[in-house]
């Protein structure tokens, strides 16, 4: 193998697992260390620059980071499946214990004549919001709703998501200038185009979301007049008041997020019998495992392989629902069908229905004849990198783009779509995108001190406190979870591996003592012969069988050998370079900062074109 070259030091990206598997790339660790310290606000802010959403994250986010968690690889917990690190549990910390952070959000810059809308309040038209009126654009949001927050205000229920916290987080990148036209819907994508009053628009943001929720057209559906209801459409009439009962038994069709949003409402608004049911195996279900864990935990069965049937009715009036029992059968090539057991159909009495089986895209307010292609699935085509549409200057982003994600994966979009009109009205090519920034910082205070605490914790993943279930049970208001306390937080802070602070090796100092493989706890560290990739990786000193993780080379040393480190499960404890007599082992801090619109993502030495358009 090649030696790898960290004299670009985006090599480390990928070693830091959880930041690399944010949408985001939220610096997980740097953030973790300052709530270890009681920086709440410092940790707030750095979070806030990449997730924009702490605090509405820290309660909703599907924590892609977790799973990617090293602590999940290298933990021993009797025998129990390991836990990675509470991140996004401890990002909530970092909103609810922080000081008042207004006076350190961005200044803004001189008007520079440039207007965009954007359409929809959701997460990914306020990111872009965020991004581009502090540098001088004149941005306005449209939404038919009188509150931003698109999805985030509508669908989430309150017992998950106070409203507190959705007014705060909005109500900072409102203030920064940006013109919220709230139950202003958008009714012709055409007329906005057209529009040249103030000089029309420069650019214009799709963030709109995925409007429609998907029916089942089974027998018996267009008999009942009342009872059924659209997952989305109905959460949303519970989050306006519009809706403050349910019957007692309660069918929710559908194994998502939302579906368990549903039942978990419909639990609190008088359904004492609520019944998931779904046509997949529980662990096929969308919902994510905490979700469906949450719903369980409140009393709510999840029944699987039961494939919806007809809806039964009497005078118009839904009675129950019935049901196929199927089992998974799987082909040759891991295909799965599902195929009937041969039982008889199940019948399940019930008063409501409540249908959570998907979200699709809905632009009936974008003309066929305005320029922007659609596929066959009804999404628009857009450039992957760029989100731009057919239209140049029209860019879409969130559910909108490419359908139903979560909210960091539309934040992540609204970044990339600030970046790509920032370039737009700058007059430069929007598929080149500016390199991150990344830099190595050492660590080191003494001959073995660090400026991070590598003492790994031994403490299991701590549980979050939940309300009492007579009370969280009693109103749809209550939040559930109570969040850790500040004593907690250090604690479940302490149990992160700082896998952003890597073991930087010099191959020059090195004397082949063998030191630091004697001391390496997790028999991360060889020293042998080079070779291919394959045929290394099975001669380390622990075979390393992660292909996803990196094996960090060394030029050859002195002997002829080379130093191979898996970057698998290191603790990032730095005891290698503690007991290096040379110094050939450093602790040296990753830092990456992602490219966000402004002067950073524009082409060097080259002014921003302040007339704007197309590149000729």
């Amino acid at each position: 193998m090649q030696p790898t070259n960290i004299a670009k030091p985006s090599y480390f990206h990928k070693i830091v697992d959880c930041q690399w598997a944010c949408p985001a790339h939220t610096p997980v660790p740097e953030y973790i260390r300052l709530i270890g310290q009681g920086r709440y606000s410092d940790a707030y802010m750095v979070n806030w620059v990449s997730n924009v959403f702490p605090g509405i994250l820290g309660r909703t986010c599907d924590r892609p980071c977790e799973p990617a968690c090293r602590r999940g690889r290298v933990e021993e917990n009797n025998g129990e499946h390991p836990e990675p690190v509470a991140i996004c549990r401890l990002k909530r910390v970092a909103a609810d214990m922080k000081n008042d952070v207004r006076q350190r959000m961005p200044r803004l810059a001189p008007k520079n004549g440039k207007r965009i809308a954007c359409i929809g309040a959701g997460p990914a038209s306020l990111t872009v919001a965020r991004d581009l009126a502090p540098l001088g654009y004149e941005v306005t949001v449209f939404d038919g709703e009188a509150k931003a927050g698109g999805f985030i205000r509508t669908q989430i229920p309150r017992f998950r998501l106070p409203e507190s916290v959705i007014d705060e987080e909005t109500g900072y990148i409102l203030d920064l200038g940006v013109q919220f036209k709230s139950g202003q819907r958008i009714e012709s994508m055409k007329a906005l185009l057209e529009d040249k009053t103030n000089g029309g628009y420069d650019a214009v943001f799709v963030g709109c979301g995925a409007p429609r929720g998907r029916d089942l057209s089974l027998p018996g559906r267009k008999e009942i007049t009342d009872n059924i209801h659209i997952g989305i459409n109905w959460l949303a009439s519970v989050s306006f008041g519009h809706i403050t009962t349910i019957g007692q038994r309660v069918i929710v069709l559908g194994g998502g997020n939302t579906a368990m949003d549903c039942c978990r409402s419909a639990r609190r608004l008088g359904g004492t019998d609520v019944k998931v049911i779904v046509r997949s195996g529980f662990d096929e279900m969308k919902a994510s495992p905490w979700e469906k864990e949450d719903a369980q935990h409140e009393g709510i069965p999840i029944i699987n392989f039961h494939v919806p049937k007809s809806f039964e009715h009497s005078g118009g009036n839904l009675t129950g629902m019935r049901f196929e029992v199927v089992k998974a059968v799987y082909d040759e090539q891991g295909k799965r069908s599902l195929v009937p057991t041969g039982e008889p159909e199940v019948l399940v009495e019930c008063d409501a229905v409540l249908i959570a089986v998907g979200q699709e895209n809905a632009f009936p307010w974008i003309e066929p004849d305005c320029g922007i292609r659609f596929d066959a699935q009804g999404l628009p085509v857009l450039d992957n990198e760029t989100f731009q549409s057919s239209v140049p200057k029209v860019f879409f982003g969130g559910d909108s783009a490419f359908g139903p994600k979560n909210i960091i994966t539309a934040v992540a979009h609204g970044h990339e779509a600030a970046v790509s009109i920032d370039r737009f009205l700058s007059g430069e090519d929007i598929r080149r995108r500016p390199d991150p920034m990344t830099n190595l910082m050492s660590t080191k205070m003494g001959i073995h001190e660090w400026s991070y605490d590598n003492d790994t914790s031994d403490d299991a993943r701590f549980k979050v406190p939940w309300a009492k279930a007579e009370i969280a049970l009693a109103s749809i208001r209550v939040e559930v979870e109570l969040g850790f306390d500040a004593a907690t937080a250090f604690k479940e802070a302490g149990r992160c591996l700082n896998c952003d602070v890597q073991t930087v090796f010099t191959a020059p100092a090195c004397i082949e003592c063998d030191a630091c493989v004697d001391i390496c706890p997790m028999d991360c560290i060889s020293f042998t012969a080079n070779g291919d990739e394959a045929d290394l990786r099975t001669r380390l000193k622990a075979p390393a069988l992660n292909l996803a993780q990196a094996l960090y080379v060394s030029s050859e040393l002195k002997t002829g050998r080379v130093m191979v480190k898996d970057e698998d499960v290191c603790l990032h404890c730095g005891l290698c370079a503690e007991r290096c007599p040379t110094g050939a082992w450093d602790m040296q801090k990753f830092f990456l900062q992602t490219t966000q619109a402004g002067p950073s993502c524009r082409d060097a030495n080259k002014p921003a074109v302040r007339t704007g358009g197309v590149p000729a």
